[in-house]
């Protein structure tokens, strides 16, 4: 039995080894057409109640899509869409009020954000331009980005590269619930993470 171990040993340092340290040099990473890795992705939204904390919640369904660069990050284009039945706050009788009765999913299954233009802030962090459209409207907005970086994934058997990015919306835009500031506030701060992995050739 322990005869075995230098070898449990040596393939774990292999994957370890095969995890490699995330870069944002553009010369080390490929360019493509990527698809979002649903399973390392998530979206929080929060919304002041009564002016006091931050209500939190999360969409539990979503996927994008993403054709990226990395020696040309403004010529990215980014798709993402959420399941608005998929809002969850833990209490499943408040997600059907919301989804129902605030987002009406039933009528608008969901929610898109689409890029129309990107602008690069520095090597690691950026601006999307774009729209959402939500409830039946469609509304400009701005996503801040942060590019984590891109790595040969072992697990996944592909490049992948991972980003952070957050949006301020105002729910009154998009008619989405109808009580007052004073108990539900009209900003919503939504926080998503997202790892994409790199989809055939080079588009």
């Amino acid at each position: 039995m322990f005869a075995r171990a230098p070898i449990a040993v040596v393939l774990f340092a292999l994957l370890i080894a095969g995890c490699a340290t995330p870069t944002t040099d553009p010369r080390r990473l490929p360019a493509g057409s990527w698809v979002l890795d649903d399973a390392h992705a998530s979206v929080i939204w929060r919304v002041r109640h009564f002016g006091l904390a931050w209500y939190t919640g999360r969409f539990d369904r979503l996927e994008a899509s993403l054709d990226f660069d990395p020696a040309d990050p403004q010529a990215a284009q980014l798709t993402a869409i959420i399941d608005a039945n998929s809002i969850s706050t833990g209490n499943a009788g408040f997600d059907r009020d919301l989804a129902n009765g605030w987002l009406h999913a039933d009528q608008h299954p969901q929610i898109i954000f689409t890029s129309e233009r990107i602008e690069r802030i520095d090597a690691t962090h950026g601006r999307a331009f774009g729209h959402i459209v939500m409830n039946g409207r469609r509304i400009n907005a701005v996503m801040e980005i942060e590019f984590y970086g891109g790595s040969f994934n072992m697990l996944a058997g592909g490049d992948t590269i991972g980003f952070g990015a957050d949006m301020v919306i105002d729910r009154t835009d998009f008619a989405v619930g109808s009580l007052p500031a004073s108990i539900v506030g009209t900003e919503i701060r939504i926080h998503i993470e997202a790892e994409f992995l790199r989809q055939g050739a080079p588009s």
